[in-house]
């Protein structure tokens, strides 16, 4: 997955952005810089969140090589897991599959935890998904773990990204 940035944000740090050093500190956590890489990122923070009484362990992305390797070069990820990218501001986020090996979902999530719109993506291509409107957050989870759960636009997700605002 690969998010389409029109502007690199100015990191605080090398390696560090306000999202990433904000949500560390939101959630409790150190912030650590991260390189970009040629496999799957394994080892990202994680956070808990809901949607309605499904739990979803999510490793946020939140700086900008987190965000640009996504979950790129994963051959399988379980089913309560997902990843939550993180930008600095809402703006029409749109993403791609480029070297994606699984099928997913992409949910554009607004502050409040509300699911904008649903994206199913194909592995490997370059079709563009974009929010249908400006959002700070996107869920990506395996293909079909959403509709398996009757989960739809409009529904809300929650954990600590979306409660402290």
């Amino acid at each position: 997955m690969t998010a389409f940035v029109c502007a690199p944000p100015t990191p605080l740090a090398p390696g560090r952005t306000l999202a990433a050093v904000l949500l560390a500190a939101l959630l409790g956590l150190p912030t650590i810089a991260v390189r970009a890489q040629e496999g799957p990122q394994l080892n990202l923070q994680r956070v808990e969140l809901t949607a309605g009484m499904h739990r979803i362990d999510a490793q946020v992305a939140a700086s900008p090589q987190e965000r640009q390797t996504g979950l790129m070069h994963r051959k399988e990820m379980p089913q309560h897991e997902g990843m939550l990218f993180v930008f600095e501001q809402p703006a029409q986020q749109c993403f791609w599959m480029k070297n994606t090996l699984l099928p997913l979902t992409a949910a554009f999530v607004d502050d409040d935890g509300t699911i904008v719109n649903l994206a199913d993506m194909k592995p490997q291509t370059l079709d563009s998904h974009c929010s249908a409107k400006p959002v700070r957050y996107v869920l990506e989870m395996n293909q079909g773990w959403f509709a398996k759960k009757n989960i739809k636009a409009g529904a809300k997700l929650t954990g600590a990204p979306f409660s402290r605002k």
